[in-house]
């Protein structure tokens, strides 16, 4: 496999996406639903400058495929980007809170599952194919979750939240796979901002500190550095690069996260825990070798 500039683009994407951990340190002192609101906002408002500017011909286009749509098909629209919005809400407000009030391997080890799990709920909702080797892979992220749970049902329910939150909205985001991705992150973003916009103080509650300097620079730098850009990149990944490749690419993110936690943010670790993300680690691999595919392909032939 040759290496590409899409390669280039993938991998710099999770590394960016790797360490997201400093940003929202560093915003420890605000509550999560504080920086949650605003990294939507500013997040929403990039996204629609982007669109306004550049990306018109993808809203024309996507404006259009949705009114040849029969009332069915554009009902599914409609709840598939509603649920999108509202998943990745829940998602990103559960990972901030999990670095900032819980550990960052808790939340590493949410993105190690996350593959394996949607891969799991492809074949129950959109009856994708597992070979035997990606259900053994299914088999040891269980038993992961095991070890982890008897460590800390806190824990595990935290990463079970966030590894099926953002399941959730992949399989979404593949039921609507005719559709542009960022016109799509933009709806869905616009509407959760819908929602959660007009009530702030409910929203955000109490807790709420003062807005400064500080707070709006990290912000900016969450918003733009660890979520449009490498969204981009992603995406401009995907457009020659296999799912795939991006998906085992995608492991570099908690990968960097688990290393900053030990190294960097001297986050310590039970010994039943470190069993648990060795057995997590093993599914990944055992998930990604190529057994099978070689047949799939001659019989699909």
């Amino acid at each position: 496999m040759k290496f590409n500039k899409y390669h280039g683009a993938a991998i710099s994407a999770f590394v960016i996406w790797g360490f997201i951990p400093f940003p929202l340190k560093a915003l420890t002192a605000f509550p999560s639903s504080q920086i949650l609101y605003f990294r939507i906002l500013v997040s929403v408002v990039t996204l629609l400058l982007i669109s306004g500017t550049t990306r018109r011909e993808k809203w024309r286009q996507t404006i259009q495929l949705f009114k040849e749509h029969g009332p069915i098909e554009k009902r599914r629209f409609i709840l598939y980007t509603l649920l999108g919005g509202a998943l990745l809400t829940i998602n990103w407000l559960a990972f901030i809170y999990v670095v900032n009030h819980v550990d960052i391997q808790t939340g590493s080890f949410s993105y190690l599952l996350c593959p394996i799990l949607t891969a799991a709920l492809g074949f129950l909702i959109l009856h994708e194919h597992l070979r035997l080797n990606q259900w053994l892979s299914v088999g040891l992220s269980l038993m992961s979750c095991l070890l982890v749970g008897t460590d800390s049902i806190y824990n595990l329910l935290f990463s079970l939240l966030i590894a099926a939150s953002y399941a959730f909205y992949l399989i979404t985001q593949r039921l609507l796979k005719e559709y542009d991705k960022i016109v799509l992150l933009t709806l869905q973003l616009l509407l959760a901002f819908t929602f959660i916009g007009p009530s702030y103080p409910w929203f955000v509650g109490e807790a709420a500190q003062p807005i400064t300097g500080h707070f709006i620079g990290q912000i900016v730098l969450l918003s733009w550095l660890f979520t449009v850009i490498p969204l981009f990149l992603n995406l401009f990944a995907l457009k020659e690069l296999k799912s795939a490749t991006v998906g085992v690419l995608m492991y570099l993110n908690p990968i960097i996260n688990f290393t900053m936690a030990f190294l960097y943010f001297g986050e310590v670790a039970s010994e039943q825990k470190i069993l648990a993300y060795f057995v997590i680690f093993a599914s990944v691999v055992l998930y990604n070798l190529p057994i099978g595919k070689k047949k799939e392909a001659t019989a699909s032939a």
